[in-house]
């Protein structure tokens, strides 16, 4: 097949040219684009990140793509419905970084409740006062996990680890799970009024979109920490300043925040065909507000990435691709 992986660091190229015996392989740092694809009109197989631009529009541009191997979990940045009516298989990583991504989410809580960034950046300019760093401990509170999958049954581990009480909301309960990890499963609306911390561990998609808006932080207790490292979808930005403004909710940490994609490459505003709506402008602006809070901590989507994740990642991909070129095509989305 000719196979294009785009937003290839030169580690990954490196490891894709395992490929090259029984391949026609090139690859890009840059992410695929409406602007470029006409340069990879021929090929076959593509392997992109989450910041390739895999709407319809942009696909109808391979008329000979056969395979998206996206090196993510995550598949809602990809028009399905075009892939199933093009016949083109879509395969993803499903499990790399159940550890990665649960570890980062403690980070961010644990960096919150401690005021670490704070605490660090008053060190550096020679000020040791402790005036208004005074945190609290996680052992005997009560962590929400939304999504109870193989990362929040993580999340679950870590939070019985700090000896707290888990409940958990998913759509699929695993009675057996609950036994074995000691956490017990509750309504949706019962976890957001009990839990001291909620940490979301959901996929994206049109079901998730917008579960935490105002209602919800509404149900929360006056203090309360979110976490989210699942997708910036997941929580109203708008809402959220609200309940941090108001004191309703304690801090936030996010990895992921609604418009990123936007927010990294602001200029894309201004490009011809850019597509952007007034709804998505509005929430780049609340996703700028966000960052104006000390009691909200951000990180650059970064929870996935740790040596050992992402070395799961390319080698998931690259046997995606073989898998499929030989006709036992395997970890298809639906």
């Amino acid at each position: 097949m000719d196979i294009v992986v785009f937003e290839a660091e030169e580690w990954e190229a490196k490891a894709c040219a395992a490929l090259t015996p029984h391949h026609t392989l090139s690859c890009t740092k840059a992410p695929l684009r409406r602007d470029t694809v006409g340069a990879y009109a021929m090929a076959e197989a593509i392997s992109p990140f989450v910041e390739s631009d895999l709407r319809r529009d942009v696909l109808e541009c391979l008329p000979r793509l056969k395979l998206i191997a996206t090196r993510s979990t995550g598949f809602d940045h990809i028009d399905l419905a075009y892939c199933r009516s093009a016949g083109v298989t879509v395969c993803n990583v499903p499990d790399y970084g159940d550890h990665t991504v649960a570890e980062h989410a403690f980070a961010l809580l644990l960096s919150l409740i401690r005021k670490i960034p704070e605490a660090g950046d008053r060190v550096r300019r020679g000020d040791f006062s402790t005036r208004g760093l005074r945190g609290f401990e996680l052992a005997g509170k009560t962590l929400g996990v939304i999504g109870a999958g193989r990362i929040g049954r993580r999340a679950i581990e870590i939070g019985r680890g700090f000896s707290m009480e888990v409940l958990a909301f998913d759509m699929a309960p695993d009675l057996q799970a609950a036994q074995d990890l000691g956490f017990q499963y509750v309504d949706f609306v019962d976890l957001l009024s009990a839990a001291d911390v909620i940490t979301v561990h959901v996929p994206g998609g049109g079901g998730s979109q917008g579960l935490i808006s105002d209602p919800e932080f509404a149900l929360m207790k006056p203090g309360a920490i979110l976490i989210n490292t699942a997708r910036g979808g997941v929580v109203d930005p708008e809402a959220l300043i609200r309940a941090i403004d108001s004191g309703r909710l304690g801090g936030a940490g996010l990895d992921v925040i609604a418009e990123e994609k936007a927010l990294r490459d602001e200029a894309e505003i201004f490009r011809s065909g850019s597509g952007l709506q007034p709804d998505q402008l509005r929430t780049m602006i609340a996703d700028h507000a966000l960052l104006r809070f000390p009691n909200v901590l951000i990180t650059p989507h970064i929870a996935y990435d740790t040596r050992e994740a992402v070395g799961r990642i390319i080698d998931t991909s690259l046997a995606n691709i073989e898998a499929f070129a030989q006709g036992a095509a395997q970890n298809v989305v639906r």
